[in-house]
């Protein structure tokens, strides 16, 4: 007979597996950022910062005030550790744990064979060539330092990327070089995979693809405690059904599920039938209070968010201001197990506030639900280095905010 699953113990063991049980300890170390990037598998990378970078939000909300230089280090080789984590094309643009490499290999080569959608115009072979031959020489350099004043394409808003630039992003998108880190301005450092990945992980053997595939299809399964056959794919971007390029997770969902690591379940409201990873907690009760960035892993999976908390979700960066609905850069207050309020930030750094551009309450929020806003604002303030908060009064939620 099937699991059973009601929406409120789907949406708690969610949490649990998300890291949203774990203590929160009074100074985060090396172990609690390890811990954490366990529970989540992948950190998202994107460039906006009108609050906070997005990849070093979800630490935050997980592991509370935490020092940043943390995640800085995990993606460094010095003295004080091996590299942990490495970009990569995992979710999207994605930091990951460095020991999926190997596993990534299949997919790097899928993007091989199927080529890039600029090769043979703007990338070809002898640019390639001549990028590695350079990057041998002098070591991790930003495709500006690479470019020697190459035109560049103003055909799309926000990328105006030259030749130089989209030949790197071939080379990264097939393991030719790998990210070594990024400049204060966000671009990316390229380097040799050699002078970026540990030795002891390039120089382990590339697994079977079905291997590889049944080791993503676990960690999603991990990650998310239980889930559709769809948002484990989705987790790691692979494909559902077989086709050409990256191998279908299907087929290792089934094994799993043959081997007993997954269990199959119905979750009350879902149309689809969902799967219980054999390890996820269950509690009873989840005592979280937490701001969500637009990428935390917990929401990015917009339909999964709305079946699990009953919670509208679209990120309006890119709408036209005169059309949004919430705001520009809008967080989901997460407290205790439900997502309660929805919050448009942005960190004013010169005037060294806060400002909460509009504060939303949900259907049904809680009586606590303005304190218990108030008091995480004020903690990520902190955090965040700024010396006070500023409430707009735009939203239904922002008067009864106590800053």
């Amino acid at each position: 007979m099937t699991l059973s699953l009601s929406r409120a113990q789907a949406r708690r063991i969610a949490l649990a597996a998300q890291g949203f049980l774990d203590r929160r300890h009074t100074t985060p170390t090396m172990r609690t950022f390890a811990r954490t990037l366990d529970r989540t598998g992948v950190l998202q990378v994107d460039s906006v910062n009108v609050l906070q970078r997005a990849h070093y939000m979800p630490l935050y909300s997980r592991m509370g005030p935490y020092d940043t230089t943390l995640l800085d280090r995990a993606q460094t080789s010095n003295g004080r550790g091996p590299r942990r984590v490495v970009e990569y094309w995992a979710h999207v643009q994605a930091l990951m744990p460095v020991e999926l490499w190997p596993v990534m290999r299949h997919r790097m080569e899928s993007y091989r064979t199927q080529r890039h959608k600029w090769w043979g115009t703007e990338v070809t072979p002898e640019l390639t060539a001549r990028l590695l031959d350079e990057l041998a020489d002098l070591g991790a350099s930003t495709a500006r330092d690479l470019d020697d004043g190459l035109p560049r394409s103003r055909e799309h808003w926000g990328w105006n990327w030259s030749s130089t630039r989209r030949a790197l992003d071939y080379l990264f998108m097939v393991g030719d070089v790998a990210v070594a880190g990024r400049t204060s301005q966000f671009e990316i450092r390229y380097d040799l995979p050699e002078r970026v990945i540990p030795p002891t992980v390039l120089a382990q053997p590339i697994p079977p693809v079905a291997d590889a595939n049944r080791e993503l299809v676990s960690r999603a399964a991990r990650s998310h405690g239980v889930a559709t056959a769809r948002c484990l794919a989705d987790y790691y971007r692979m494909k559902l059904q077989p086709g050409t390029g990256q191998v279908a997770a299907r087929e290792a969902i089934d094994e799993l599920v043959e081997d007993g690591e997954l269990i199959p379940v119905t979750i009350d409201g879902w149309s689809r039938p969902a799967y219980l990873h054999r390890e996820a907690r269950r509690p009873r009760r989840v005592a979280a209070r937490a701001l969500l960035s637009p990428f935390d892993p917990l929401v990015w999976e917009r339909e999964r968010t709305e079946r699990l908390f009953d919670f509208h979700y679209r990120i309006e960066i890119y709408v036209p201001k005169p059309q949004r609905v919430h705001g520009y850069y809008v967080l989901p207050f997460l407290l205790r197990d439900r997502i309660v309020a929805r919050v448009d930030l942005k960190a004013d750094r010169p005037a060294g506030r806060l400002v909460v551009k509009a504060a939303y309450a949900e259907r049904d929020a809680p009586d606590d639900t303005a304190d218990e806003l108030s008091a995480e604002l004020r903690d990520l303030a902190q955090w965040l280095g700024l010396a006070g908060i500023t409430v707009e009064q735009r939203g239904d939620l922002a008067p009864a905010l106590r800053p």
